[in-house]
Order: structure tokens, then C-alpha cells, then sequence
């Protein structure tokens, strides 16, 4: 065999090769992308968090990003468009989302001169027209929430007072269920006569009709709304 010869089948096996390597090693980059932008575990697989993220290390930048973890940073290959298909009709814009909720909150206090009597827990006629009106400024708030407290003077023992608020607080919300509010949204409490609303140099004096009438600021309920504006 010449040496012209060997060396020409010498140079056809390299060229071979070099080729055979080239188509492998591309091969390998497309099934086995770069991970190295991302924190792998042992495995060599991509740690993701509870929440299904993948962590990103310091040097990471988009050019490193890999399908699994940021689809949206990775450039897709243009689909080949059929000769034999017609031209797609461009998509309808989508329609605008609807605007999201609006977190609204509405607080009034209701006096005890005109839900209740002194040492009461029914309401008064003067009372009903006082949550009616109530209702009717709230029709434009989708309640999740209302809170009923109730409250007392500080006439009587602490466990006499506490039990007349929680009364008090009860009687609203059987008031406001029998509107139509969903008895499950309508929460109670009472706070005895732990916050009044009175100075301490205020309503001095053992029990009189004048103390009692000095102490009605105390004897009310406060309502709480807490929901999302409806927009007309």
C-alpha cells in the first residue's frame, strides 16, 4: 500500500470521527441543558422550594436560564409554518380581567341610649331604626366579616357586666341575621365594662338616676364591617 493511500484513508477516518463527535456532543448539549445558574442537589438535579422555584445562584444571569425553571427566558424555535395550511387568523384580543376587589372597611358605634335601656339587653324601638340605617350604608360592601361588641358600665360586678355585654352583642346580631345576613359572617364579643368610654373623673357618685344617665356613653356596641366595595 503507497503512502499516498494510507495517508488519504488515515485523513478520511479523522475527518469521521471529528464529525461523529461533533453530532454527539450536540446531541448531548440539547438532552442535558446547563444547570450551572441553578442550586442541584447530589443528583445533579435542579433543588426547587416548596413552592415548586427553582434557587438561583449569584452568578446567575438569563443567559443561563433552562426551560424547567424560567420557560419564559428561553428562546423557542419558530414553528414551521405548513405550505398546504392557510394563513391562521390573528387571535381576538383578550377580554380586560375585571378589576380586582377593593378591601373596604366600615366602624360605626351605636349608643346605648338608643339600642338599649339601663341595665337592658333588649333592643329598644329607637334601637331597630339605628341598625336599619346601619344595614342600609353597608349595602354597598360584600361583608366577610362583621363584629359585634358589646359593652357596660361600670354599675354592677365585673361578671354581672360582662355577661350584660355579651347580651347586648347577641341581641344585634340576632337583629341583623333576621335582615338577612348570613348568621355565619356575624361575630360577638363583650367587654364588660373594661373600656368605657368615660373619664375616670367622670359620672363620680354611687348609683343615681344622675350617674346613670352621666354612664350612657358607656352602655354601647360597636359594629365592625370588614369586606370588598361593590362597584355599581
Amino acid at each position: 500500500m503507497t503512502y499516498a493511500l494510507i495517508t488519504k484513508q488515515m485523513t478520511l477516518a479523522v475527518s469521521c470521527a471529528l464529525a461523529f463527535g461533533l453530532v454527539s456532543g450536540a446531541a448531548t448539549a440539547q438532552t442535558n441543558p446547563t444547570k450551572e445558574g441553578y442550586l442541584v442537589d447530589q443528583r445533579g438535579q435542579v433543588t426547587k422550594s416548596g413552592a415548586g422555584l427553582c434557587w438561583r445562584t449569584g452568578y446567575w444571569t438569563p443567559a443561563l436560564a433552562i426551560e424547567e425553571c424560567d420557560p419564559d427566558l428561553v428562546r423557542k424555535p419558530p414553528l414551521a409554518m405548513k405550505a398546504a395550511e392557510p394563513a391562521q387568523r390573528p387571535l381576538a384580543a383578550a377580554p380586560a380581567p375585571a378589576p380586582a376587589p377593593i378591601p373596604a372597611a366600615q366602624r360605626v358605634k351605636l349608643d346605648a341610649d338608643t339600642l338599649f335601656d339601663f341595665n337592658k339587653a333588649d333592643l329598644r324601638p329607637a334601637g331597630h331604626s339605628a341598625l336599619d340605617d346601619f344595614i342600609a350604608k353597608s349595602r354597598n360592601i360584600k361583608p366577610e366579616v362583621i363584629m359585634a361588641v358589646g359593652h357596660a358600665d361600670r354599675l354592677g360586678s365585673d361578671a354581672y357586666n360582662q355577661n350584660l355585654s355579651e347580651q347586648r352583642a347577641a341581641t344585634v346580631k340576632a337583629y341583623l341575621v333576621s335582615k338577612g345576613i348570613e348568621p355565619n359572617r356575624v361575630y360577638t364579643e363583650g367587654k364588660g365594662e373594661t373600656q368605657p368610654l368615660t373619664k375616670a373623673g367622670d359620672c363620680l357618685g354611687a348609683k343615681s338616676a344622675k350617674v346613670i344617665a352621666c354612664l350612657q356613653p358607656d352602655r354601647h356596641v360597636d359594629i365592625e364591617v370588614v369586606g370588598t366595595s361593590i362597584v355599581n
